[in-house]
């Protein structure tokens, strides 16, 4: 062998290792990592970037370091918490995180992505007797006709089973194909020790259930939904009626809203299979924050005790607050 082709073969080796190692360092440092599709877009006849690309976001576990010592760390009843700030990539606050438990009405985080990637805003949809499951519910009648940004506001600020089964159905393929999309999304997300058999979060067979790292995976990426956003933040908001529905006025039930300062949604669930479950995003102070509780108590003030004890630990001095 030359040394010229020798030469050729050790600078071929060295640039893969310089490549590989390029990539590693990507994958271990960026939060989102993207996954494009192999096919080129000239062979692709119909452009679709829920499918074409995929957006992995993983929770670093990273603890923060306590600014002072002498915090205690607060004793909660929830069997599961987790408070995370996405602005440093840390987490601040946690207690069986990792642990499956029922969400109950937590489940409506996923079903509205899976609602807002497959419908349009003013998408047009009728309500069926069968959509009246009772128990939480925006107040629909059988045979309205609401679009799906009203039904997304009944949907998460009452918590509305009735909307949730209506939003479903419409699915291609029925409620049985908008559930098995909700499962795909999760995995999708990387939210890998979660599982959905109902679109509202109700009772049933004890199959359907999350973690706290999960739901903060899945509400991270429900929150890049501008109208997600928009609704979880919302204290109240009205439907006039038309010739088609009658009026409602909806009421958000995720009090932390006017109670904690920089609170800015999400969701609140309860069944007395999963107990009181509250998701809570906070932006205060620079830091924009995801906190989780499940199987509490008393999630409000629980959810205020672990979001004050987690700003300390970062030295922010929590907003004054009910």
């Amino acid at each position: 062998m030359s040394k010229q082709k020798l030469l050729n073969i050790i600078l071929f080796i060295v640039a893969l290792f310089g490549l590989a190692y390029i990539v590693s360092e990507q994958k271990f440092f960026r939060k989102d990592i993207v996954l494009s599709s192999p096919v080129p877009d000239f062979l692709t006849f119909f452009k679709n970037d829920q499918v074409t690309t995929l957006s992995i976001w993983v929770p670093i576990k990273n603890y923060a370091e306590a600014a002072s010592g002498d915090l205690e760390k607060p004793e909660i009843s929830a069997k599961s918490a987790l408070i995370y700030d996405l602005t440093t990539n840390r987490i601040l606050f946690e207690k069986n995180p990792s642990e499956k438990m029922a969400m109950a009405s937590l489940t409506k985080i996923m079903t509205s992505v899976v609602a807002l990637e497959s419908y349009g805003e003013e998408d047009i949809f009728r309500v069926s007797q069968e959509d009246l499951v009772g128990e939480n519910s925006m107040g629909l009648a059988e045979s309205e006709e609401l679009n799906l940004k009203e039904l997304l506001y009944g949907l998460v600020l009452l918590s509305g089973n009735d909307a949730a089964e209506t939003i479903a159905r419409k699915f291609s393929g029925g409620r049985d194909s908008f559930i098995v999309a909700m499962n795909n999304k999760a995995k999708s997300l990387g939210a890998l020790s979660t599982n959905f058999t109902n679109p509202s979060g109700l009772e049933g067979d004890g199959e359907q259930y999350s973690t706290a790292y999960d739901l903060l995976i899945m509400t991270k990426y429900a929150m890049n939904f501008d109208l997600f956003r928009q609704i979880v933040s919302t204290v109240e908001f009205y439907i006039a009626p038309t010739g088609f529905h009658k009026e409602y006025l909806l009421y958000n039930e995720t009090n932390l809203l006017t109670s904690y300062p920089g609170v800015k949604g999400v969701k609140t669930g309860y069944t007395s299979e999963a107990g009181f479950c509250l998701v809570s995003y906070l932006d205060y102070e620079g830091h924009e924050i995801i906190g989780i509780i499940l199987g509490s108590n008393n999630r409000r003030e629980e959810m205020k005790e672990i979001l004050d004890y987690s700003l300390k630990t970062q030295g922010i001095i929590p907003p004054p607050h009910e």
